[in-house]
Parts: C-alpha cells; sequence; structure tokens
C-alpha cells in the first residue's frame, strides 16, 4: 500500500511545484468554473428504486465476489428473493438521505500488470485496480443511470468523450479521428495527432473540484450532491496479494478505478478541458483518461501550429489547476499525410510546447497501433503475431477439448482480436486483409482438426465464420446503420448524408447514402464517409430498411454470407 500512496503524494507534490505558473493563466480558470445548467434542470434528489429495477440490476451484474463481501456473490443473489425488503430499504435510505454506508467505502486493491510483457517484479508496472463489496456496486450503479439520464437529457455529456457511454467505444472514437485524418490527406493537407499522457489520472482527481464541477457544471445539487460528498469523503482502501492484506489507508483524491462511478466522475471532472480545446480550434477526442489532439494543414503555412502549441499550454495549465500530471516524456506525436507535404513540414523542425515535432514512426492509440502511412500494417503484424502464438498453445490441447470448449477459446483469444476496432481496415489493400485471413484459416483448421491441404472455404461456411474481409464490411454497415437509426455517437451520424435527388423521390432511390468525391490517388477512399456510403448503397431494400437492429444483422449476415460463399 505504501508504494501506491507515495507514487500519488509524489505526483501531487509535482504538481504542487508548478501551480503557481499555472495560476497566472486567468482564461484556463474562467473557462474550468462555467456554470451550464438553470437552475430549474439541476438533479436536487435521487430516485428511489422500485424492487422491480433493482431485481433487474442485480441480474445483469456480474457475480464477481470481493473479500469484504459477507457471502459469495452468486450465492447472494440466488437468496435475494428472501431479503428484499432490507436491501432495498438500504439502497433507498441510501438515495433519500444522501448518505453512503461506511462499509461500501472500504475498497480492496488488487495491483494489475500494466502490459503482460512487462517486468511483475517491478512495483511500477501496476495500475491499482479497486474491488468494492457487491451491493456498494449495486448501489453506485443505480446512481450512475440517473446521473446519466441527468447529463444525457440536458445534453451536458462532451460530443467527443466516448468513454463510458451508451453508443460509444474505442472503435467509434477511432473511426472518426482516422477519417477526419485520411479526408484532410485526400485534400494534400497534413494533420498532426498529439496524442497526451497522463499520470495516474484517476488516483489524482481532488475531491473539492470534483464536487464543484457536480455542483456547477452539470447542477447536481441538494441531497444528490450530499450523496456525492458522503460518496467521497472517509474512504479507505487496502491491498491484498497473495491472501495477505496491508493496513487500512484513507483516500485523499482520486476516484477508485474498477468501481461503477469513477469513470463517469472522471469524466464529468474531465468536461471543461473540450471548451479549452475548441477556443483553439483544435480537433480532439477523448476516451477517460486518454485525450488526442489533431490538426490538419497546409505545411505552407506552419504559423498555425501555433494554435496546438497555445492549446498544449492551455491544457497544460489547466491540469496542473485541476491537480492533473500531463506527462510530456510520454506525451508522442504522429504525422500523417502525402509524403512530399510531410517532408515540407518536418524540414521546418517547428516545436510544440517543448516536443519537437520529431513524428514517431507508430504509436500506440487506444489499443491500435497507428503507423505513419495510416496503413496499420504494424497493427495487423502485431494481430497476426500474437494470434498465431495463442493457435499453438490451443492446438497442444485440442485433443482433450470438446468442439464446443476449442470454440470459445478461439473466439475468446482470435476472434476478438480479428474483430477488434477492425472497421479502421476498409477499404485496405488485399495483402492487408490478406495476412489476417490466414489467422482466420489457421483457427478454422485448429478447431475443426483438418489438414493444411484440405479446402478451407467450405470448412469457414460450415462454421457459419464470414471472412475477414466480409468481418469488416459487417462492421461498417453496422455502424452506418446504427448511424442511421439514432443508436450512435453524433460525430458519427454528422459523416452520413442522405441522398435527396433534384426531383421527386423515386423507389430506387430510397434509403440511399451521398458518396463524397475523393482523390483517387490518395487516401480517402479509406475514410469512413466514403466507405460507409459505398458500402451501403449496395444493399438490398430489404436489408437497410430492416426496421430493428437484430433483424438488419441477421439479413446482412445472410446477405455478406452468400456473397462470400455463394
Amino acid at each position: 500500500m505504501g508504494f501506491f500512496t507515495s507514487k500519488i503524494n509524489s505526483i501531487r507534490n509535482k504538481i504542487f511545484s508548478i501551480l503557481p505558473n499555472a495560476i497566472s493563466s486567468s482564461s484556463v480558470s474562467e473557462a474550468a468554473s462555467e456554470v451550464t445548467v438553470e437552475p430549474h434542470l439541476c438533479l436536487n434528489r435521487f430516485d428511489p428504486v422500485e424492487l422491480s429495477e433493482l431485481s433487474k440490476i442485480l441480474a445483469s451484474s456480474k457475480p464477481s465476489t470481493c473479500i469484504l463481501d459477507p457471502i459469495p456473490t452468486k450465492l447472494f443473489k440466488e437468496a435475494f428473493p428472501l431479503v428484499t425488503a432490507p436491501i432495498l430499504d438500504i439502497i433507498n435510505l441510501s438515495l433519500v438521505n444522501g448518505y453512503v454506508p461506511q462499509d461500501f467505502k472500504v475498497a480492496v486493491i488488487k495491483p494489475s500488470l500494466k502490459k503482460p510483457s512487462l517486468d511483475p517484479d517491478d512495483p511500477m508496472n501496476y495500475r491499482p485496480i479497486s474491488n468494492l463489496p457487491f451491493l456498494s456496486k449495486v448501489l453506485e450503479k443505480i446512481v450512475a443511470i440517473q446521473v446519466c439520464e441527468h447529463l444525457n437529457t440536458n445534453a451536458l455529456f462532451e460530443e467527443f468523450q466516448s468513454g463510458f457511454r451508451e453508443y460509444h467505444s474505442t472503435e467509434t472514437a477511432l473511426v472518426r479521428v482516422t477519417n477526419d485524418i485520411l479526408m484532410a490527406s485526400d485534400k494534400n493537407l497534413v494533420s498532426v495527432l498529439v496524442l497526451l499522457d497522463l499520470s495516474a489520472a484517476f488516483d489524482t482527481v481532488d475531491h473539492n473540484v470534483l464536487l464543484e464541477r457536480l455542483e456547477h457544471v452539470v447542477g447536481i445539487k441538494g441531497t444528490a450532491l450530499g450523496w456525492f460528498k458522503s460518496y467521497l469523503s472517509d474512504r479507505f482502501h487496502f491491498v491484498n496479494v497473495h491472501d495477505k492484506s496491508s493496513s487500512y489507508s484513507r483516500v485523499t483524491c482520486g476516484v477508485p478505478q474498477g468501481s461503477v462511478l469513477g469513470p463517469i466522475l472522471f469524466t464529468i471532472y474531465m468536461l471543461p478541458i473540450g471548451k479549452i480545446i475548441r477556443q483553439h480550434g483544435i480537433n480532439f477526442h477523448c476516451y477517460a483518461d486518454d485525450t488526442q489532439l489533431y490538426l490538419s494543414i497546409n505545411p505552407d503555412e506552419p504559423n498555425r501550429l501555433g494554435r496546438l502549441q497555445a492549446c498544449l499550454e492551455d491544457i497544460k495549465n489547466w491540469m496542473t489547476l485541476n491537480f492533473l500530471l500531463l506527462n510530456q516524456d510520454k506525451t508522442e506525436v504522429l504525422i500523417f499525410g502525402p509524403e512530399i507535404q510531410k517532408r515540407k513540414l518536418l524540414s521546418q523542425s517547428p516545436d510544440l510546447n517543448g516536443i519537437t515535432l520529431i513524428s514517431e514512426n507508430k504509436a500506440r492509440n487506444l489499443g491500435v497501433i497507428f503507423d505513419q502511412d495510416m496503413s496499420f500494417k504494424s497493427q495487423v503484424k502485431q494481430v497476426c503475431r500474437i494470434s498465431f502464438f495463442h493457435l499453438r498453445n490451443i492446438a497442444k490441447i485440442r485433443s482433450i477439448l470438446s468442439r464446443s470448449d476449442a470454440e470459445k477459446l478461439v473466439h475468446a483469444f482470435i476472434t476478438s482480436r480479428l474483430d477488434y476496432c477492425n472497421s479502421l481496415l476498409s477499404g485496405s489493400p488485399q495483402n492487408v486483409v490478406k495476412s489476417l485471413q490466414l489467422v482466420q484459416n489457421a483457427a478454422a483448421r485448429v478447431l475443426m482438426r483438418i489438414k493444411k491441404r484440405d479446402h478451407i472455404s467450405p470448412v469457414l461456411a460450415s462454421l457459419h465464420w464470414l471472412p475477414v474481409k466480409f468481418r469488416i464490411d459487417f462492421k461498417i454497415l453496422l455502424l452506418t446503420y446504427k448511424a442511421l437509426n439514432n443508436q450512435a455517437p453524433s460525430y458519427i451520424s454528422d459523416l452520413i448524408v442522405p441522398y435527396v435527388p433534384n426531383r421527386a423521390l423515386r423507389s430506387q432511390t430510397a434509403g440511399l447514402l451521398v458518396v463524397p468525391r475523393i482523390s483517387k490517388i490518395r487516401m480517402g477512399g479509406r475514410s469512413f464517409s466514403y466507405q460507409a456510403p459505398l458500402l451501403w448503397n449496395q444493399l438490398p431494400a430489404l436489408v437497410h430498411e430492416a426496421d430493428t437492429l437484430s433483424t438488419f444483422k441477421n439479413r446482412l449476415k445472410t446477405f455478406l454470407f452468400d456473397r462470400a460463399y455463394g
């Protein structure tokens, strides 16, 4: 416990040492304290929960057990019908009175290795993940539902914050960022992408600042605010490793990683940063504590980078004022665009607030490796390497596995990797997709225990697996359907334009989308705003006119399956 505590204290001390310089920036502090909610729209109290809703939340909760739980969660869920009244009373008394029971405010820290490749003997390679009592997580989930409803109803979420929000994901975030960069390159512009790195961001959140933000920025007041004051006060945690526990330590700052409310509270804490970035006319996207800025410019106008430099300075000052530490040494820069234009920009050796603009060859962005030419070849290479590693291990034990168990392993270790953010590969050259197809072929051979020389297409068809290229098309078309039916982020829906003919609408043009004009020799043809309408317009009316998402999925898979194997 002492290591994690001293680490946070060290970061806080570093912040305090640079705080005087940040205080001089009055524009940052004004943006951070802006009131955005009318009094009549404030959330003054939490509504008591009905038994039916509580039962539904319990049923949908994972049966994970914390060592602080008096009985295993699975047993608790089975016994719940016998103790509904007292459990409902505990939850509702907390909501109505704005008080969180003390037993709900103790967390068990389970150190989690940041990456499998890191040295497990080095404490610096671990992040503290909080394990909380099951019932406390149920209470947090009920509060989270009401808070998110308040934020959605009053449009208080940051549009370009994709962390922990319905219909949002790392993939939707990267689709938008990638689309903007590809389309800018299509216009012969150079894009500078800055990936910011924060030091232990969740753990340094200041409770007083967070409470001010809850009250003045998102309008949580009355007993609802009192509940959060109780939630944040008198919290304790301790480390448990191999059944050995440290002494308790009081939590003086931070929101617990691993809790239900922690990510939502951090998102609220970060709300003002969007306004600061917009003041400089910079594009950006956030996913929890991951923030990326990007600006597309003509290299003949390098002075426009001054906007990005000023923006970075304001972000650094704002973060310092809010007890967050920007790790400049780990902040990465990537430059994209036509090769001639990139060289022209780099020849001027520009500087971004102390960060020399020497583009990295590649960088990891929300779990996806971005390379300089936006080919994602490094990402594909890594997926193939890791997938074949797992396939070799599965093959060693395949003889003792049932087909059902083997298929679960294949989907968990192989298919999940093939599908993660695969929409970014839409329109990629055939050789890029071919590498992934070899992985899928090998997975099918291991699963079905067939020889290398046996023809693979009938095997894939018998498994009802779409080939990789069609899985990518499926993902693009699924996201398009969601965007057209209010089931996707607005920043994705904005990329799709329905086709409206000059004359009266005819049946053959119903449901079509506008395909933007692009340069045939640049990268715009791989953008979502080009690929989505291109693929959508090839669908038969029966598919894109589906009235529910599940119906659309079924019809789309049938259509693509026939194309792949018909």
